[in-house]
């Protein structure tokens, strides 16, 4: 057997099972599960005909119905209302699962050529589905160099861009500079508002933008702004704003839509570059547990990526590309629909790819100073009096429900970002008249974000059928949720934010997500931040008592509950027999182990239809799970002693 983390782990003990089988083959697991996974992300699970036992078989049929991999001495988490005790799995040739059950009861499925895997008493279960991500964003931005979300001084943030400058000296004098992961409501002391010429006394006349961790902000100084012909009479484009100050000038401030007068000038990396970055980006989610994804944002540019990574075999995930509908469009819907289904038609047959979803932005996002997210009552000012703002609302409800209804009667699904209370009304006043336009409530519309729900909406959710996809790493007590929030929408409203448990009271369909890389891949500290409000990093819990869900809620949100969403539940989600083998094999029993102790998880090995994407112990496996590790560290950096180390250390990309 290859050296990986298979060749390490014994077969079935004699004293846990009836005699012991034949010994047996160590091939290479990567390459055993390789076979067994032949069909990997294509195919189709559905329940596995009745055969006969394998004692009744001939030699070759016997090896037809072996397993080609088992796992066993686990805590299976099966994520079904079955509640008997199960320890072991076996994957069969076809990359679905053969068998789950005991030890002993899984052991007849061991044949000569079987690899078997010891768990050492961790979990096996559903791999992880993040249902609203942004991987090919991810690979894009760990291109360039990153503040980490840094909260600094202007001096520090100073320091830091002209070391960042001084590495890419090559780059004068007409080379963009472009940096990930700034935070806009880090520039301490809290308040400072960012402003073109704090950029511009920098020691370059190069372009510069810094893209909000966020994904809604960018900041640009005036070479940019003057390259992108940003001025004052410039209008604010549909879904966007242009930050523009006392005098009427743009300070440098792009919001939401109006970030593409800038970074359309950005030059892309070519697309190899891109698809190595891309690669490593998904061997990553691999280390981490995800077996299936929602691209949350995906135009033609994301899909020929996709298409690049699948013809070379580099595609390790199920993908669900989220076809975004812009603004604009939004008032067409005809138009739009027609857009999708180009899209669909020209890259329908890339393997792994499923079709069937379209993304719309109805706000931006809520903390202070950005305050694009849509609120049903004011915003306050730092006093706590109402201000005249509301926040922006990209969509009206009667667009957002033309449009549909438009794609549901195609049979697609809307995945809507709202992030205020009134874009979450929005989505639902929309889905409510696509309803009645369609009659079809299985589609799974989908609303996303929900960091503020109306109590008066929190039942329309099951009323009307539709998913709620939380990105609960987000819920816990941080400068984001009390220094940039808690001032400006009230205690009484702070109170509401992502009601993860009164959405469960109410029967409302649960699906977790990331928004990576908007936050680093901390996959199973997101799982435990669901339950204690409060994760690694936490100062204090956020309304953990109110809004806090259990573990197994927690863990089925973040698998058959997005399968539900993503429409797989017929394939993956669950560790039943027929279902495709997309399974992780996780270092400790995460049913059992203390809540805090989830965040640290290490994922042994990751399966897709099968197929070993991920492998702890072999060389790809160490460095994936390496630069998780390494971009997911925290404290966030705070100086640029620890944001620069070296050419852009802190993105995790090396």
């Amino acid at each position: 057997m290859s050296q990986s983390y298979a060749s390490s782990f014994s077969s079935f003990s004699s004293s846990s099972l009836p005699s012991a089988p034949p010994p047996l083959s160590r091939r290479g697991l990567l390459a055993a599960a390789g076979a067994a996974g032949a069909a990997g992300l294509a195919a189709a699970a559905g329940p596995a005909a009745a055969s006969p036992s394998p004692a009744s078989l001939s030699p070759t049929s016997r090896r037809r119905r072996s397993a080609a991999l088992v796992v066993h001495n686990a805590h299976v988490f099966t994520g079904t209302s079955d509640r008997a005790r199960h320890e072991a799995v076996a994957v069969g040739r076809d990359g679905r699962i053969l068998s789950v059950g005991t030890d002993a009861a899984v052991r007849r499925f061991v044949g000569r050529d079987t690899d078997v895997v010891d768990a050492r008493g961790g979990t096996v279960m559903s791999g992880v589905h993040d249902g609203h991500a942004h991987p090919m964003d991810a690979a894009s931005r760990s291109l360039r160099p990153s503040l980490a979300g840094a909260e600094q001084t202007v001096e520090e943030l100073q320091k830091t861009l002209t070391g960042f400058l001084e590495d890419s000296a090559e780059q004068e004098p007409d080379g963009w500079l472009v940096v990930e992961d700034w935070n806009p409501v880090g520039l301490l002391p809290h308040g400072t508002a960012p402003h073109h010429s704090l950029l511009d006394s920098l020691p370059t006349r190069r372009p510069i933008a810094l893209r909000g961790g966020d994904g809604h902000n960018l900041w640009a100084n005036r070479r940019a702004l003057d390259i992108a012909k940003v001025t004052a009479s410039t209008p604010d484009p549909a879904g966007g704003k242009i930050v523009k100050g006392a005098d009427g000038e743009p300070t440098g401030v792009l919001k939401d839509d109006a970030q593409p007068l800038v970074s359309r000038h950005i030059p892309e990396p070519d697309e190899t570059r891109m698809a190595q970055a891309a690669a490593k980006i998904l061997a990553e989610a691999a280390a981490s547990g995800i077996t299936t994804f929602m691209e949350a944002v995906v135009g033609r540019g994301e899909l020929k990526l996709y298409q690049r990574l699948a013809e070379s075999g580099r595609l390790l995930q199920r993908i669900v590309p989220a076809l975004r509908v812009e603004t604009d469009l939004t008032k067409d819907p005809a138009a739009a629909v027609a857009y999708a289904k180009g899209l669909r038609a020209d890259f329908g047959d890339v393997r792994g790819l499923r079709f069937g979803t379209v993304k719309v932005f109805l706000d931006g996002v809520i903390e202070h100073p950005a305050q694009t997210a849509a609120l049903l009552e004011p915003y306050l000012d730092k006093d706590g009096r109402p201000t005249g703002h509301r926040g922006d609302l990209y969509v009206s409800a009667r667009d957002y429900g033309r449009l549909s209804a438009a794609f549901n009667a195609e049979g697609w699904q809307m995945h809507a970002h709202a992030i205020g209370d009134r874009a979450v009304r929005t989505s639902l006043d929309g889905y409510a008249y696509a309803l009645r336009k369609t009659g079809r409530r299985d589609l799974r519309n989908t609303t996303a974000h929900l960091q503020l729900v109306d109590p008066a909406d929190l039942p329309r959710f099951a009323a009307l059928g539709v998913v709620a996809c939380m990105q609960l790493q987000w819920a816990t007590r941080n400068t984001w949720t009390m220094d940039a929030l808690l001032p400006y929408i009230g205690a009484e409203r702070h109170r509401l934010q992502y009601p993860a448990r009164s959405l469960q009271k109410r029967r409302a369909a649960l699906a977790g997500g990331s928004d990576w890389p908007v936050d680093p891949l901390q996959v199973w500290n997101q799982i435990r931040t669901a339950v204690d409000r409060e994760g690694m990093e936490g100062e204090g819990d956020l309304y953990r008592a109110q809004e806090g869900i259990s573990r197994t809620s927690s863990l089925l949100m973040h698998t058959s509950g997005t399968a539900r969403q993503l429409r797989t539940e017929h394939i993956t989600g669950t560790v039943e027999r027929g279902k495709a083998a997309d399974l992780v094999v996780l270092d400790r029993d995460v049913t059992r182990c203390p809540v805090a102790d989830i965040s640290s998880v290490e994922v042994r090995l990751t399966l897709v239809g099968g197929t070993v994407v991920h492998d702890a112990q072999s060389s790809a496996g160490r460095a994936a799970a390496a630069r998780v590790t390494r971009a997911a560290a925290g404290p966030r950096p705070t100086a640029y002693a620890s944001v620069h180390g070296g050419r852009h250390a802190s993105c995790g990309c090396g």
